[in-house]
């Protein structure tokens, strides 16, 4: 009997426990956006891309394009968006999603295509002022790629962008460099 007692006095302690968080967590409504979120709303909008890729272990040198759309999810905490590309390794048609975790406060970016590039990690960004530099380290080929990518805002319907990979003895070396337009 004397088990017993600590036993249910912990279980209805905890569940008070519980029951608060929740009704706190009610009064408080749902979750809303922060300011590091709306910062990704500049991404929503259909974009056209043009970049050069430079020669590199991974594919081969010309030119990319693509039409990308991109959407707010409901509730306004990521962007997604869909994108149609061709390039030196020919159609590609992929899916990105942008965030923001505000438990870790670092930017997020996950993205799958169809020439089957699926990263093993998500990449981690951080944005300072118009610039938004993602880090990320997956493989690509069979090989570990440590990788950054960095957009700058130029305008409210354009931005450029670099994506550059780290080599031997921790240089950086450019894979592709373009710049996005906002249109229709």
């Amino acid at each position: 009997m004397k088990q017993a007692m600590p036993r249910a006095y912990l279980a209805v302690a905890g569940s008070a426990l519980l029951l608060s968080a929740v009704t706190a967590r009610a009064q408080s409504g749902p979750p809303r956006p922060g300011p590091e979120h709306k910062k990704l709303e500049y991404y929503v909008g259909k974009w056209t891309s043009e970049s050069e890729v430079k020669a590199n272990p991974f594919m081969p040198a010309g030119k990319y394009t693509s039409q990308d759309d991109c959407t707010l999810l409901d509730g306004g905490f990521a962007v997604m968006c869909r994108s149609d590309g061709s390039g030196p390794t020919g159609a590609t048609k992929g899916v990105g999603i942008m965030g923001y975790s505000a438990e870790d406060k670092i930017y997020t970016y996950y993205g799958v295509d169809s020439a089957g590039r699926v990263p093993t990690t998500v990449a981690r960004g951080t944005a300072t002022g118009d610039t938004f530099v993602y880090n990320d380290e997956s493989k690509m080929n069979g090989k570990v790629l440590k990788s950054r990518y960095t957009v700058k805002q130029a305008g409210p319907t354009s931005y450029t962008f670099k994506w550059e990979m780290q080599g031997d003895g921790g240089t950086w070396t450019s894979l592709m460099e373009g710049k996005a337009t906002k249109g229709n």
